[in-house]
């Protein structure tokens, strides 16, 4: 803004200095052309007579030139040198100066080019700007005088030329003092008038850093300048009242989600008993010793099963509630080596199809941490690669002595539709094949959900033929 302002300062200025020089000069040059006519063709005249007493340089301004040409022939040219003795000031805008007698002057040597200037003027008495090669810039006008002649007479440019630029320097000079205050000036005034925006964009700043994703949030930020009179007040109010709605609406999201964890949990836990109770009637009944129907066994078996799958989702879903509720874990020191070799003996022994492979850091790997969480981490992981990959596949477990864990597998990889979903709850890459295998959907949203718990990251990088699941601890 005041860059702008100092640029359309800048023009105001250059557009000022060249309408007063310009202006200046043709003042000058008009006293010029008046002189001129007052002086007519005296001191040309004068050189007619350069036999008979010399030239009349009486009232002649130092520099006056003279020439007077017959027939297109030179025959006089000389200039007024200045005062023999006396008066040494001249004006420095050419005007006519006070002389008296006994001024001198002297002979001019012009070229051919000078000549051809000299005779291309027009005699009618009218000035016109001429360049002479010893003299410069002079301002002539030509007259007839005796004998046919033409008289010549002119007048420095000189003094005009240094007056306006005189006037040019003292005007930069002012004008770039004037543009240095205004430029200091106009960034005071503008940082005074930006501080009420400086403040809408700290508050700003401040909310958008705010983590907003989840959780109860507390938006009480607003800003403090809320005058509806200026531009900035008016931008205040709007942000203010755009924060009351994004509050309102936090709130009420969080409200939901607390309601919906209540209920999960609550859910949860009334049917811990119904599923208990369903699944150990159908065990009993299966160990009934008398004999049993095929089709009752069979449906008997069916219950059991689905008891002990639904009983296993009914437990995740209250896992998930306890860590959803920000729950603190059981932290002490875990090894992170036993719990690898441990998972990995499970997954062998659940799915000798598959090739399993463990790399392990020459010296145990501790962390902090809930054991009983983090084996289920790495038994879910090992579980999906077992799930969703064929036989023959080989699925490699990884730690690193900084306690980085992850599993790989060779198999066909996630599909990019569904790799940023894979977290999500109740997500299954193949929902007959999950049905038959007994997946839930909830495996990798426990992982995340743990490892969140114990400030840590889990990520997921997939393309046909490697998968790999990448665990982070940074409890």
């Amino acid at each position: 803004m005041v860059a702008g302002l100092l640029v359309l300062l800048a023009l105001i200025c250059a557009g000022i200095g060249v309408a007063t020089c310009e202006a200046l000069r043709h003042f000058l040059v008009d006293r010029l052309d008046q002189q001129l006519a007052a002086a007519g063709g005296r001191y040309a005249a004068s050189l007619e007579h350069s036999g008979e007493g010399g030239h009349d340089t009486r009232g002649q301004a130092p520099g006056t030139f003279g020439a007077r040409l017959v027939d297109g022939g030179l025959t006089h040219a000389s200039v007024v040198c200045g005062a023999l003795a006396g008066d040494e000031d001249d004006h420095a805008d050419g005007t006519e100066r006070t002389g008296s007698a006994g001024e001198a002057d002297a002979a001019v040597p012009l070229d051919a080019a000078d000549l051809v200037a000299l005779r291309a003027l027009p005699v009618d008495g009218s000035p016109r700007d001429l360049r002479l090669s010893r003299l410069g810039q002079y301002r002539v006008a030509a007259v007839v005088g005796d004998d046919r002649a033409t008289l010549v007479t002119g007048l420095p440019l000189h003094p005009v030329d240094e007056t306006v630029r005189r006037l040019l320097l003292i005007e930069l000079v002012v004008f770039a003092a004037a543009l240095t205050a205004a430029a200091a000036a106009g960034t005071v005034a503008v940082r005074i008038a930006m501080r009420p925006l400086d403040r809408v964009v700290a508050t700003a700043e401040r909310v958008s850093a705010r983590p907003l994703a989840s959780g109860a949030v507390d938006l009480a930020e607003r800003v403090p300048d809320d005058d509806p009179r200026t531009e900035v007040g008016r931008v205040g109010t709007a942000l203010n009242r755009l924060l009351g709605h994004v509050a309102d609406a936090l709130t009420r999201r969080q409200n939901v989600e607390e309601r919906l964890r209540a209920f999960a949990a609550d859910a949860s836990h009334e049917l811990r008993n119904p599923v208990a109770t369903v699944r150990g009637h159908a065990e009993l009944a299966l160990r009934h010793p008398g004999p049993v129907p095929a089709p009752v066994r069979h449906s008997l078996e069916r219950i059991s099963a689905e008891s002990r799958r639904m009983g296993t989702i009914v437990e995740d879903l209250l896992l998930l509630a306890r860590l959803d509720a920000g729950r603190p874990l059981a932290v002490q020191d875990t090894d992170l080596t036993r719990i690898a070799l441990d998972c990995t003996a499970d997954a062998r022994a659940a799915a000798p199809g598959h090739r399993w492979l463990l790399e392990l850091p020459a010296e145990p790997v501790t962390v902090p941490g809930d054991p009983h969480r983090l084996a289920q981490v790495v038994t879910n992981l090992l579980a999906n690669a077992r799930t969703h990959t064929p036989d023959g596949t080989t699925v490699t477990l990884h730690l690193d002595p900084a306690g980085r864990l992850t599993v790989t597998d060779d198999g066909p990889g996630i599909p990019a539709d569904l790799a940023p979903h894979v977290f999500d709850r109740f997500t299954r890459g193949d929902r007959a094949r999950s049905r038959r295998t007994g997946s839930t959907g909830l495996g990798l949203a426990i992982v995340q959900a743990v490892v969140h718990a114990h400030h840590g990251t889990v990520t997921l990088d997939s393309a046909p033929g490697r998968t790999t699941f990448t665990v982070t601890l940074n409890a």
